[in-house]
C-alpha cells in the first residue's frame, strides 16, 4: 500500500514537470492565446489527482476485506 502512494506521486511529479516544459516555453510567446492550453492541463492535472485518490481510497477498501 505505502508503495502504491510513494509510486503514484512520483508518476504525478513526473506527469507534471512534463506538462509544464511546454506551457514554461509557450506562455510567455502566446500571450492571453496561451490561456485555453493552461486550462487543459490542469483539469489534466486534477482528473490525475482525483484518479490517484480514488485509486488509493480504493485499495484501503479491499485490503480491510
Amino acid at each position: 500500500m505505502l508503495s502504491d502512494i510513494i509510486f503514484g506521486l512520483i508518476a504525478m511529479t513526473m506527469a507534471v514537470v512534463f506538462y509544464l516544459v511546454p506551457i514554461v516555453k509557450l506562455v510567455p510567446i502566446l500571450g492571453t492565446k496561451s490561456i485555453p492550453l493552461v486550462a487543459v492541463v490542469m483539469i489534466g492535472v486534477v482528473m490525475m489527482i482525483v484518479e490517484f485518490v480514488q485509486t488509493i481510497r480504493a485499495g484501503k477498501d479491499d485490503s480491510k476485506k
